[in-house]
């Protein structure tokens, strides 16, 4: 045997070795038995230790979610349920490994409030448009696309559509009644301080507020000319198989008129009710879609590009991207024991999706009390 026959020899066995070493992919279809990963892939033990903690943890507020949404926000001056809820279910969730599933516990298909995590189904449809041609630049000013008064002014007209993702625009006004200072209003002051506030330059300060992030959804829906529920439906969440058990509501009275056509503004959360429910599964299929980097089953639903995007820290804090929340060590809300290239979804209650791109890792959890998600997570890389 030559010496070029023996490279092409060795050449061949480390293809096959790499080909036998990496893990295609799975996509479930459509209501199909999730399919189940081979043991060797982790640590039974380890990972039902994880398990046990999330079902031993749950989150601690009402199963009413009425009355735990009443109780979570009782500091907001005026607050008031004004779209629908659902009780809740108990702890549940699903841990897959290059789409296989791994493990699952509780009711996977019960369809519940996801609160907060809708804000990284929000942000997707906001990049279905940029992908689409229908915003031609993220750093865009929002008002030369939505002209109905909402960014009128010298602030409010400084807004881009990057700012309203990071939530670090400061926009200030009203949109379907509630005004913006009075959602999550600092801890010092009262009415006046919260009213009469400096504003801050857009771009410069992160503050999590959900009417900032409702006008954000009310002028998407101006882009698309169609409810963005529809444009999920059509766009993603059909084609990656979703069931149709999930719903996205807006505030029972939050409705505009385009072309004609009476249509809802959803909402990005659900601290005044509506907002995504959605059952454990979906939601996998959607971390599933991330995982790979926005192709599902070899077609192209979301850019990479824009994925991203998404994920790359903001300026005023590196744990958040464009609504997707990210564990840089440099940040307050860094998991240790978890890669900092994971990024996840995080609602109210414990509602989580959790990415990890290089491990092939999706990890959905609901209601487990928040400030265990930290050690949950841990307890599910000792698995692997």
């Amino acid at each position: 045997m030559n010496t070029t026959t023996k490279t092409i020899l060795f050449s061949c066995l480390l293809l096959i070795a790499f080909m036998g070493n990496s893990q295609e992919i799975y996509f479930p279809e459509r209501n199909a038995d999730w399919k189940k990963t081979e043991k060797a892939t982790y640590k039974e033990t380890a990972l039902q230790q994880a398990v046990d903690f999330a079902l031993q943890n749950e989150y601690s507020g009402s199963r009413d979610l009425r009355q735990a949404i009443l109780k979570g926000f009782q500091r907001e001056p005026f607050h008031e349920i004004l779209g629908p809820t659902k009780k809740r279910g108990g702890p549940a969730g699903m841990i897959l490994k290059d789409g296989y599933l791994v493990t699952s516990w509780g009711d996977t298909k019960r369809v519940d409030m996801t609160f907060s995590v809708t804000k990284s189904f929000l942000s997707t449809v906001a990049g279905l448009a940029v992908d689409a041609g229908l915003i031609a630049d993220i750093d865009d000013k929002v008002a030369n696309y939505v002209w109905e008064g909402i960014f009128d002014g010298d602030h409010n007209g400084k807004i881009s559509w990057e700012h309203l993702l990071q939530q670090n625009s400061d926009w200030s006004g009203e949109l379907w009644g509630l005004k913006d200072w009075a959602d999550r209003p600092p801890p010092e002051g009262g009415l006046d301080d919260w009213k009469f506030r400096k504003l801050n330059e857009p771009g410069t300060v992160m503050e999590y507020n959900d009417v900032r992030v409702n006008v954000l959804a009310y002028s998407l829906t101006q882009v698309w000319r169609k409810p963005l529920p529809l444009v999920l439906k059509e766009n993603l969440m059909d084609k990656i198989g979703a069931s149709t058990t999930w719903r996205w509501y807006g505030y029972d009275h939050a409705w505009t008129t385009i072309d004609g056509l009476k249509m809802q503004s959803v909402t990005g959360g659900g601290h005044s009710g509506a907002g995504l429910f959605i059952n454990t599964e979906d939601m996998a299929r959607f971390g599933l879609l991330f995982l790979n980097g926005g192709e599902w089953n070899g077609q192209r639903l979301l850019s990479k590009e824009w994925i991203e995007l998404a994920t790359t820290p903001s300026t005023p804090n590196v744990n958040y991207g464009y609504m997707w929340w990210l564990n840089e060590k440099e940040g307050n809300r860094h998991w240790q024991g978890a890669p900092e290239h994971v990024f996840y979804a995080a609602g109210f209650g414990g509602n989580f999706i959790v990415i990890d791109q290089k491990k092939g890792l999706v990890i959905v959890t609901r209601w487990l009390e928040p400030s265990k998600i930290g050690e949950f997570v841990r307890l599910v890389y000792k698995g692997f």
